[in-house]
């Protein structure tokens, strides 16, 4: 065996099996497509189910894949052995080779048996196989035809060699390759350990023959209900964690180099030595595995929530953050971890590195949320456990009640119970559970959407129970951003319940609010919904149906119930933000048309916290100058703080007095118009329901960013304001010092240093190409000594070490000016690629000998193609090492030719 990365023992994997005829198929999604039986894909032949059913038909017989597993729930649930076991993992990778009807157990075993000895160099006798005990066949392959000792083969029952999809359906025996870990305790041990289970042995690839259907039950594997299947199949899998760690000579997954950079990257946080490390590993491992499951459940779309896969994202996060706190973190930290996840995996599974914004986003959101009501959380749960006695058992509604109100994962509550020498109910948190959900009113799967009439029925509900009037919520963000309201209802998972508790996704109708509702490009609020003990992060507010507004949002603390009085407040920094940018379109509106002309019209912008876009009727690009002078004067009104004043009036009289209107909106006979004033002198006046400063000056500095098309007629601004505007010229600011400095000047005289800079380097390209140009000349007069003659021609054939496609055309230039009559092939690598270039002097083009003609067989021979005129022609081409055959085939064609 030879030590391999993860990357070279993935790689030989699915490049052996590709040898063997194999498709190499991409890893599925950790989400099961059209599977509702599996909440997440656990093996590799999930997304092959219905090809194996003969439900789907693939263009290929057989395939090889490197497919990502989780196995968090159920029977096959790990999460408990992680950490203390050095092998158990959430997420990990399952190598496997398929066949669909095509080669059975023979070369199942064959492939398996070469891969392993061959391919990894895993000595043969440190390996051993299982087969079921009634499978004749897949011990005779392996005695007879594999010739491997009788007695390394084991004939086990259905519990460990007897695979089926359910009761009934595909089945079939299987088959075990195991290595092994105590080779001294001799080979005629080697059955008994197998038949024990016990630690002597690895297992490393599981061979999997479906070969039968079963069409009744069959409790006690008889076999007399199993029908040979038509076109029977292998389904093989493989841990890579398992096989890299053997082919490594590690005894644990975690010291091999897919989690080494994480655990590393935790160690760098905390400070200690490999030797702290190393004592206290089992928080480490725990880090490292979650937060890789974590990295990559969010790449697949999974994000922490309550229920179904949701949860398994929340809990794999907290769980994490939990055992930080065991390392001595206090602040938000995975995310620096999850970077050495996509550092690792990334080249393999590019979908991280695309995603590794949001991917450390979503895990810091979720880190901070669980952080806020963990310390309450782990108190209240230690308060419960000191009233126990030695040894006691925490009840399931207790264990209930600190997930439901602070947000403490049961696995979480049972890691630090059982640390402290407890147990809990875990029955009775389920049935705590299931109670709360019937009460509640819940139950419905997971994620399901409201629907309009679920926003008609509760409206109307509202309505006629006399809690909401005729007009229906009571709407006013124009005022104080914190409102005392009451909660009316709440929907979750497309159902109006009575309460929710900690992680539900809800929907809360308030009988008012002062949230703005997305409208006129102006994006809507969001912020937090506070009752008694409880508390809601609102991330979107929407008007499903009119009249009703609901907050779209998260459980964070407590259990919200109708009925209850809350405070509603407005994220008012980020209201400020949006307000700044919404009167800055005005602005901006009023600028462009005062500079480009009046037939501008605004047709459409987005106002958010973090910048504003404005779209505009324009037939041709806003020149530097225009935005210039668009953006000073902009700031100029900005800075003589104009009013900024908001009235209701009739639609008639605003556009009697002249406000402008959104291209294409329709208006109701009463309006808001906004009007820019000072002293009398209006600068702009538009129709418009978003919410403004009260005074320009508060809006700070603005900055141009970006002009450019949306669609013919149409342009497209972009600009900053306020936090935004000043730290983008921060930025620019700090990149000008850089440059001065590497410049070794000042910031002022950097753009002279700079021109002067590109003067000399003009100058020294002129002098460099002319320098090379001579030494190519030189070059050339040598190579004319190796001049020959074949067959009465005279011919230059010669290799030349990185002359460019320029100079090689140069050289035939001067061939032809030296040489009377005769060809030149020459060839080159520049970058790694060949060149080729051919010459033919007039009085040969005569005789038949045709530089294109020529250089397209030539070129051939690396890979590549091309033409020319009789007399010179150009090729390039992609196999470089096979420029010295390309040039003799040069000249066999000339000798050849006459």
């Amino acid at each position: 065996m030879k030590p391999m990365s993860s990357a070279e023992a993935r790689a030989l994997f699915l490049e052996f099996f590709e040898e063997q005829g194999h498709r190499q198929v991409a890893s599925s999604s950790l989400v099961p497509a059209n599977d509702p039986t599996l909440l997440f894909t656990n093996a590799g032949m999930v997304q092959f189910k219905d090809v194996f059913l003969g439900l789907d038909k693939r263009d290929y017989k057989r395939a090889t894949t490197s497919q990502k597993c989780m196995r968090v729930a159920g029977k096959h649930s790990d999460l408990e052995n992680v950490g203390p076991s050095p092998r158990h993992h959430t997420f990990f990778e399952m190598l496997g080779n398929f066949s669909f009807g095509d080669y059975f157990k023979r070369d199942a075993i064959r492939f398996a048996y070469r891969l392993l000895t061959e391919g990894y160099g895993l000595p043969a006798d440190r390996l051993a196989f299982t087969v079921y005990q009634n499978d004749d066949e897949a011990y005779s392959f392996w005695v007879d035809e594999m010739g491997v000792d009788p007695k390394r083969v084991a004939r086990l029952g259905p519990k460990t060699n007897f695979w089926q999809m359910a009761e009934t359906g595909p089945c079939g025996p299987t088959s075990e390759l195991h290595w092994d870990k105590y080779p001294e305790r001799g080979i005629d041990d080697i059955i008994p350990s197998l038949e024990a289970e016990d630690d002597r042995f690895l297992e490393l690839w599981n061979l999997v023959f479906m070969q039968f259907n079963r069409t009744q039950e069959d409790p006690t594997h008889s076999g007399k209900f199993d029908v040979p299947l038509p076109a029977p199949g292998v389904d093989t899998g493989m841990g890579l964690e398992r096989i890299l760690s053997v082919v490594n000579g590690v005894r644990s997954n975690y010291e091999t180099d897919l989690f080494m950079p994480i655990i590393e990257a935790t160690q760098r946080l905390t400070g200690d030595t490999d030797e702290q490390r190393n004592a206290n590993i089992i928080p480490y491992r725990v880090i490292a595995d979650h937060v890789r499951a974590a990295v990559f459940l969010i790449a697949d779309g999974v994000l922490p929530g309550a229920k179904g896969r949701d949860s398994v994202c929340r809990l794999v996060i907290r769980r994490a953050a939990r055992f930080g706190t065991k390392l001595g973190f206090t602040e938000p930290f995975l995310a620096t971890v999850a970077d050495a996840v996509i550092a690792t995996m990334g080249g393999h599974y590019t979908e991280l590195v695309e995603r590794a914004e949001t991917i450390k986003r979503v895990i810091t959101q979720e880190e901070e949320r669980f952080r806020r009501t963990m310390d309450r959380g782990v108190a209240e749960l230690e308060a419960a456990l000191a009233k126990l006695p030695a040894g006691g058992t925490l009840s399931g509604e207790d264990a209930f009640y600190l997930k439901a109100t602070l947000g403490l994962p049961v696995q979480v509550t049972k890691d630090i119970a059982e640390e402290r020498g407890y147990t809990v109910d875990e029955v009775g948190f389920a049935k705590a559970e299931e109670q709360h959900s019937i009460a509640s009113g819940g139950g419905k799967a997971m994620g399901t959407i409201a629907s309009a009439d679920l926003y008609n029925d509760t409206l109307k509900s509202l309505k006629q129970g006399g809690a909401l009037p005729e007009t229906g919520v009571a709407y006013n963000p124009y005022g104080d951003t914190d409102t005392q309201a009451r909660v009316l209802a709440i929907l979750l998972d497309g159902e109006r319940v009575t309460n929710a508790i900690v992680g539900d996704k809800v929907e809360i109708v308030l009988d008012s609010t002062s949230f703005y509702v997305e409208a006129g490009g102006q994006v809507s609020d969001t912020g937090v919904i506070s009752g008694d003990g409880w508390r809601v992060e609102v991330e979107d507010t929407r008007r499903p149906v009119g009249g009703l507004i609901v907050h779209v949002g998260e459980v964070v603390e407590g259990q919200p119930k109708e009925g209850d009085t809350v405070t509603a407040s407005v994220d008012a920094d980020r209201r400020a933000d949006i307000t700044r940018n919404h009167t800055a379109t005005h602005l901006l509106h009023a600028a462009l048309r005062a500079h480009l002309g009046t037939h501008v019209q605004q047709r459409g912008s987005l106002v958010a916290p973090d910048r504003l876009r404005f779209d505009f009727a324009h037939d041709s690009k806003v020149t530097a100058d225009q935005l210039r002078v668009v953006e000073s004067e902009v700031n100029d009104i900005v800075l003589k703080n104009y009013g900024v004043v908001a009235k209701e009036r009739s639609l008639s009289e605003a556009r009697a007095e002249g406000a402008m209107a959104l291209f294409g909106e329709k208006y109701g006979d009463r309006v808001r118009t906004i009007s820019v004033t000072k002293d009398d002198s209006r600068y702009s006046y538009e129709l418009c329901g978003g919410v403004h400063v009260g005074e320009t000056a508060e809006i700070g500095a603005f900055i141009i960013t970006e002009e450019g098309s949306v669609s013919a007629g149409i342009r497209r601004v972009e600009a900053l304001t306020g936090h935004k505007a000043v730290a983008y010229i921060q930025s620019k600011l700090d990149a000008l010092h850089q440059i001065a400095a590497q410049l070794g000047t000042t910031p002022d005289s950097a753009a002279a240093r700079v021109n002067a800079l590109q003067d000399e380097l003009g100058a020294a390209r002129k002098q460099i190409t002319a320098l090379q140009r001579d030494m190519a000349k030189t070059n050339f007069d040598r190579l004319m000594a190796q001049l020959e003659t074949i067959e009465g021609k005279q011919a230059l054939i010669a290799q030349i070490d990185g002359a460019s496609p320029d100079t090689l055309r140069d050289m035939s230039d001067w061939f032809r000016s030296q040489v009377k009559s005769g060809v030149m092939v020459l060839g080159s690598v520049v970058d790694d690629k060949p060149q080729l270039v051919v010459a033919v002097t007039d009085d040969l083009t005569k005789k038949g000998l045709h530089a294109g003609n020529l250089i397209k067989q030539i070129a051939a021979v690396v890979g590549g193609g091309g033409g020319g005129r009789p007399t010179m022609a150009q090729a390039g081409g992609k196999d470089a090492a096979k420029l010295g055959e390309a040039l003799e085939a040069a000249r066999q064609l000339i000798s050849a030719a006459h």
